[in-house]
Protein backbone atom coordinates (compact mmCIF):
# COMPACT_ATOMS: atom_id res chain seq x y z
CA UNK A 1 0.00 0.00 0.00
CA UNK A 2 1.75 3.53 -1.14
CA UNK A 3 1.30 6.69 1.56
CA UNK A 4 -0.77 8.48 -0.88
CA UNK A 5 -3.48 5.44 -0.44
CA UNK A 6 -3.06 5.06 3.48
CA UNK A 7 -6.36 6.15 5.42
CA UNK A 8 -8.88 5.60 2.02
CA UNK A 9 -10.62 2.40 0.94
CA UNK A 10 -9.40 1.27 -2.31
CA UNK A 11 -8.50 4.54 -3.78
CA UNK A 12 -11.55 6.19 -2.39
CA UNK A 13 -11.35 9.87 -1.12
CA UNK A 14 -12.59 9.79 2.51
CA UNK A 15 -15.86 11.46 3.23
CA UNK A 16 -15.99 14.36 4.77
CA UNK A 17 -18.90 15.73 6.74
CA UNK A 18 -20.04 19.42 6.54
CA UNK A 19 -22.11 21.74 8.74
CA UNK A 20 -25.23 22.92 8.02
CA UNK A 21 -25.33 27.11 8.65
CA UNK A 22 -28.29 27.66 11.19
CA UNK A 23 -30.84 29.54 10.03
CA UNK A 24 -31.52 33.68 10.94
CA UNK A 25 -34.38 34.11 13.31
CA UNK A 26 -37.38 35.21 11.93
CA UNK A 27 -38.85 38.83 12.46
CA UNK A 28 -36.47 41.16 14.00
CA UNK A 29 -32.69 41.13 14.75
CA UNK A 30 -33.67 40.15 18.25
CA UNK A 31 -37.07 37.98 16.98
CA UNK A 32 -39.20 40.13 18.21
CA UNK A 33 -41.40 38.32 20.81
CA UNK A 34 -43.21 39.88 23.92
CA UNK A 35 -40.06 39.82 26.25
CA UNK A 36 -38.18 41.80 23.57
CA UNK A 37 -40.41 44.50 23.35
CA UNK A 38 -40.72 44.09 26.89
CA UNK A 39 -37.35 44.75 27.66
CA UNK A 40 -37.39 47.79 24.59
CA UNK A 41 -40.20 49.59 26.11
CA UNK A 42 -38.51 49.50 29.61
CA UNK A 43 -35.14 50.56 28.42
CA UNK A 44 -36.64 52.92 26.71
CA UNK A 45 -39.14 54.64 29.24
CA UNK A 46 -36.52 54.58 32.11
CA UNK A 47 -34.62 56.43 30.18
CA UNK A 48 -37.29 59.32 29.49
CA UNK A 49 -38.41 58.94 32.90
CA UNK A 50 -34.36 59.62 34.00
CA UNK A 51 -34.27 62.38 31.98
CA UNK A 52 -37.51 64.00 33.18
CA UNK A 53 -36.26 63.78 36.24
CA UNK A 54 -32.81 65.43 36.04
CA UNK A 55 -34.95 68.45 33.96
CA UNK A 56 -37.23 68.48 36.94
CA UNK A 57 -34.25 69.04 39.64
CA UNK A 58 -32.77 71.60 36.88
CA UNK A 59 -35.96 73.44 36.96
CA UNK A 60 -37.13 73.13 40.76
CA UNK A 61 -33.46 74.10 41.64
CA UNK A 62 -33.74 77.66 39.48
CA UNK A 63 -35.80 78.91 42.41
CA UNK A 64 -33.01 79.58 44.33
CA UNK A 65 -31.37 81.05 41.70
CA UNK A 66 -33.82 83.43 40.13
CA UNK A 67 -37.33 83.59 40.86
CA UNK A 68 -38.02 85.47 38.00
CA UNK A 69 -36.14 82.91 35.44
CA UNK A 70 -38.32 79.80 37.92
CA UNK A 71 -41.30 81.78 36.85
CA UNK A 72 -40.38 82.10 33.20
CA UNK A 73 -39.86 78.73 32.81
CA UNK A 74 -43.12 77.16 34.92
CA UNK A 75 -45.06 79.43 32.69
CA UNK A 76 -43.33 77.53 29.41
CA UNK A 77 -44.93 74.35 31.22
CA UNK A 78 -48.38 75.64 30.67
CA UNK A 79 -48.24 75.47 26.56
CA UNK A 80 -50.36 72.68 25.19
CA UNK A 81 -47.16 71.36 23.35
CA UNK A 82 -46.06 70.80 27.07
CA UNK A 83 -49.31 69.32 28.34
CA UNK A 84 -49.00 66.80 25.63
CA UNK A 85 -45.43 66.14 26.84
CA UNK A 86 -47.22 65.43 30.25
CA UNK A 87 -48.98 62.66 29.14
CA UNK A 88 -46.22 61.16 27.33
CA UNK A 89 -44.20 61.57 30.80
CA UNK A 90 -47.81 60.05 31.81
CA UNK A 91 -47.77 56.84 29.49
CA UNK A 92 -43.99 56.46 30.19
CA UNK A 93 -44.59 56.04 33.77
CA UNK A 94 -47.62 54.07 33.70
CA UNK A 95 -45.90 51.31 31.33
CA UNK A 96 -42.73 51.27 33.02
CA UNK A 97 -43.81 51.04 36.82
CA UNK A 98 -46.68 48.02 35.40
CA UNK A 99 -44.03 46.16 33.45
CA UNK A 100 -41.72 46.48 36.57
CA UNK A 101 -44.21 44.59 38.31
CA UNK A 102 -44.40 42.36 35.90
CA UNK A 103 -40.76 41.85 35.96
CA UNK A 104 -40.87 41.10 39.99
CA UNK A 105 -43.45 38.38 39.32
CA UNK A 106 -41.50 37.09 36.52
CA UNK A 107 -38.60 36.78 38.84
CA UNK A 108 -40.10 35.78 42.56
CA UNK A 109 -43.15 33.62 41.54
CA UNK A 110 -41.94 29.97 40.38
CA UNK A 111 -44.31 30.20 37.33
CA UNK A 112 -43.29 33.90 36.05
CA UNK A 113 -41.49 32.90 33.45
CA UNK A 114 -44.31 30.23 31.99
CA UNK A 115 -46.95 32.68 31.80
CA UNK A 116 -44.59 35.69 31.03
CA UNK A 117 -46.23 35.82 27.74
CA UNK A 118 -49.42 36.21 29.29
CA UNK A 119 -48.42 39.31 31.67
CA UNK A 120 -46.83 41.65 29.18
CA UNK A 121 -50.52 41.49 27.12
CA UNK A 122 -51.81 41.98 30.65
CA UNK A 123 -49.81 44.72 31.22
CA UNK A 124 -50.63 46.19 28.16
CA UNK A 125 -54.37 45.91 28.72
CA UNK A 126 -54.20 47.57 32.15
CA UNK A 127 -51.75 50.42 30.42
CA UNK A 128 -54.53 51.21 27.66
CA UNK A 129 -57.10 51.18 30.37
CA UNK A 130 -55.24 53.79 32.76
CA UNK A 131 -54.53 55.94 29.90
CA UNK A 132 -58.37 55.96 28.62
CA UNK A 133 -58.59 56.85 31.87
CA UNK A 134 -55.83 59.99 32.04
CA UNK A 135 -55.65 61.10 28.46
CA UNK A 136 -59.74 62.48 27.74
CA UNK A 137 -59.11 64.55 31.38
CA UNK A 138 -55.84 66.02 30.47
CA UNK A 139 -57.11 66.82 26.88
CA UNK A 140 -59.82 68.95 28.82
CA UNK A 141 -56.95 70.74 31.02
CA UNK A 142 -54.94 71.24 27.88
CA UNK A 143 -57.72 72.67 25.17
CA UNK A 144 -59.89 74.39 28.09
CA UNK A 145 -62.46 72.16 28.54
CA UNK A 146 -62.16 71.83 32.29
CA UNK A 147 -60.32 72.83 35.15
Amino acid sequence: MSDKSAGTLAGKQPVVPTIARPKRPAGTLYRGREGMWSWVMHRITGVAIYFFLLVHILDTALVRVSPEAYNAVINQYKTPIMGLGEIALVAAIGLHALNGLRIILIDFWSVGTKHQKLMFYIVIGLWVVLMIGFVPRQFMHIFGGGE
